[in-house]
């Protein structure tokens, strides 16, 4: 039910920055929306511009009133997913040494409780709470926890906090015995860090002045954080810092990497702190590589010579120069190795066949395989990195569309398996009224295009179906097939859901990705309008009876594809959508512009990526003519997607825009790039995005 009263719809000055860049003209009458002092308002959103915060609260005001008819729905549809979340629900417990370590929640609680009993025990008040999320977020506007890790003696326990969604984080360190803080914080880090072997140091990642992990800190347990010693420093703005631990605890790993294909690698022992990084192969573009080890052995997953969908090798410790790269899992084109997870008899690997995820596991002593079989048409696999190096237990998690989550432990050498967790649904599910579907578009070039479908059995396939189809395609990121429980509300009303596997990820292979960058980006774009058009062939849905949805990255594909086709799509959901690109990837302050050269294109120096970048950028191909009804969303402490990108886009959406449909524009005030951080107070946004969907396909039941 639409509004029966036109409300007016702020109207941002165009306030014109002359822009000229390789010929193209390049204007951007909104680029006053772009706080100069972005910086400090991540730190401090209090410091936002005036103006600039007028026009969005403006905007949200305005997206308000055009969904007050529907806001009873939204109340009623939040209460339906939240109905569908066990609220006091609890991880599997994960074992170390005489411990067994996990997490759980209270009911109506929203942030998680770390927690500890002895491992043989399962007697409740046996438990130790080693940080409780609840009490620590009262009072905060935003509170998420991104890391914990217990230190090998059991003694303390290491945090990272964001408290703006800043992703600025701070890492504190407790005392599980006393049950205190320890006095030294550490601020402005990147939240990644591993104790040493003896458990009296922390290694830690900090953060420059642009947002970018580029240092390696030892910090020494009690001493204060300004006396840490600096272990590595990166000096290429185009590669990022991290720090981990080998799955033996024997190492810890300094790892260089930019945003697409090349990584450097150096370890440190971490029993002898005074060791200097060692080397393990001098950075090489396009080359890309894991470490892992085993006896006196290094195992590594590349694509060193060729190897695009990776290779797995094993090199003596002593000398592991590449010479002595020996392969023991030989290169398949098309079947990309996605990780790999070593225990101290098996090393077993992670692998993606045609949008399809497998595991294998290979006996180290005896070379023997087996792959552990599944038999779903679509479905997702994710491997659970444990505690213990010396064990016969793999544990791995499955869903597919119709299937909850299910935990598993797996024995590696009786091949067997036990399930120890299967997802609750408290308001109840039945598997039997949903059908899933794994088929395959037609490319523009003729390329076949995965597509997982899903309905309600009784959902007529006859093309009066309103449909929402997902995407993504960028990074390499495989799509997975994974059980979702808010779908359940658009398929319960009558709506088909599909995700379209599009190159730009990996789902079908490196190549895949390599067929979705840089000067081929477009094949994104086209695969996931041959995909919404094949949907339409097949009598899922219609012609103007689609709403396509995309997040981040997939915003981009979002803003492409409603300047490509917008009479194809009846709605277009873009959440944190990266759709400024040109003016983003040409602004060397923010955090991902110099690392995501490689991605997207120098559109500074280099004429032919600017003019393939011109040629889709979003925001710079937006005209005249009558587009779908948009909804953009955004975080105002968002340092990957600015704020201002869904501001500027929909603004200039709005002022060319023919027809009549609503362009909506939604800025969380006090949140960043993951949106609100509480597990409830995420469905809100989750609401917002698909009772809008029911809104505009009439499924709202108004």
């Amino acid at each position: 039910m639409k509004p029966t009263i036109k409300i007016p719809a702020p109207r941002a000055s165009r306030r014109i920055e002359k822009k000229y860049r390789f010929g193209k003209n390049l204007d951007d009458p909104y680029a006053w929306l772009r706080d100069p002092n972005w910086q400090q308002v991540m730190r401090d959103p209090n410091k936002l511009n005036p103006e600039i915060r007028e026009h969005l609260d403006a905007e949200n005001n305005y997206t308000e009133k055009v969904l007050h008819p529907i806001e009873d729905f939204k109340r009623k549809l939040l209460d339906e997913l939240r109905g569908r979340i066990k609220e006091d629900d609890f991880s599997v417990p994960n074992c170390d040494g005489d411990w067994a370590y996990y997490q759980r929640f209270l009911k109506g609680g929203q942030y998680p409780l770390i927690c500890r009993r002895p491992r043989h025990s399962n007697v409740t008040t046996d438990e130790t709470i080693i940080f409780d999320g609840e009490r620590e977020a009262k009072g905060e506007k935003f509170f998420k926890l991104v890391h914990s890790q217990h230190s090998p003696d059991h003694a303390l326990l290491a945090i990272a906090l964001d408290r703006n969604g800043s992703e600025k984080y701070v890492i504190e360190i407790r005392d599980i015995e006393k049950k205190k803080t320890l006095p030294e914080k550490i601020a402005n880090a990147q939240g990644d860090f591993v104790f040493s072997g003896n458990s009296k140091a922390l290694y830690y990642t900090t953060l420059d002045e642009n947002h970018r992990p580029n240092k390696i800190f030892r910090h020494n347990i009690g001493e204060v954080p300004s006396k840490d010693t600096l272990i590595y420093e990166e000096n290429d703005p185009g590669f990022f810092l991290g720090v981990d631990k080998t799955e033996s605890g024997r190492f810890i790993l300094i790892k260089a990497h930019d945003h697409a294909e090349t990584t450097e690698i150096r370890l440190i022992d971490a029993e002898n702190s005074s060791n200097k990084p060692a080397l393990i192969k001098t950075r090489e573009t396009g080359v890309s590589y894991d470490v892992s080890d085993h006896d006196e052995k290094l195992i590594i997953r590349t694509n060193i010579a060729g190897a695009l969908d990776f290779k797995i090798v094993e090199a003596p410790l002593e000398n592991y120069a590449t010479e002595n790269w020996n392969e023991i899992v030989p290169h398949r084109k098309g079947c990309l190795i996605l990780s790999i997870m070593v225990f101290n008899n098996y090393l077993v690997r992670h692998e993606l066949n045609e949008a399809l995820p497998r595991i294998v596991v290979r006996n180290l002593e005896t070379s023997e395989e087996h792959e552990i079989l599944f038999t779903e048409e679509a479905y997702d696999l994710t491997l659970h990195l444990g505690f213990e190096f010396e064990t016969d237990i793999l544990r791995f998690s499955f869903s597919s569309p119709v299937t909850p989550h299910q935990i598993y432990d797996y024995s590696l050498s009786k091949r067997t398996r036990h399930i120890r967790k299967e997802q609750e649904i408290p308001s109840g599910y039945d598997p039997d009224n949903y059908v899933c579907r794994r088929e395959f578009a037609l490319g523009h070039d003729g390329t076949k295009i995965p597509v997982t479908i899903l309905y309600q059995k009784d959902t007529p396939i006859d093309g009066t179906s309103p449909l929402l189809i997902y995407g993504y395609g960028s990074y390499g990121y495989a799509m997975p097939a994974s059980f979702s429980t808010p779908v359940f509300s658009l398929l319960d009303r009558g709506m088909v859901y599909a995700i379209a596997h599009i190159r730009g990820g990996s789902d079908c292979g490196y190549d895949w990705y390599l067929d979705g960058k840089l000067n081929n980006k477009v094949n994104t774009f086209y695969d996931f309008i041959s995909a919404a058009e094949y949907l339409i062939s097949q009598n899922y849905t219609s012609r103007g009876k689609i709403v396509a949805q995309g997040r981040s990255a997939g915003g981009m594909l979002m803003g492409a594809i409603t300047n490509m086709q917008p009479e194809l799509f009846k709605g277009v959901i873009a959440e944190v959508p990266f759709v400024d690109v040109i003016n983003t990837m040409s602004d060397k302050t923010l955090p991902l512009t110099p690392p995501e050269w490689v991605e997207w294109g120098d559109p500074i120096l280099n004429k032919d990526q600017f003019l393939d970048m011109a040629s889709y950028c979003p925001y710079t191909n937006i005209y005249d003519r009558a587009y779908p009804y948009v909804l953009a969303t955004g975080g105002l402490t968002d340092p990957r997607v600015t704020y201002w990108e869904p501001v500027k886009w929909t603004s200039k959406l709005r002022y060319h825009n023919t027809g009549d449909n609503e362009i909506l524009c939604w800025i969380n005030m006090e949140a960043g790039h993951g949106g609100a951080s509480g597990r409830f107070d995420r469905l809100k946004e989750v609401s917002l995005s698909y009772s809008f969907a029911l809104w505009i396909c009439d499924k709202a039941g108004l």
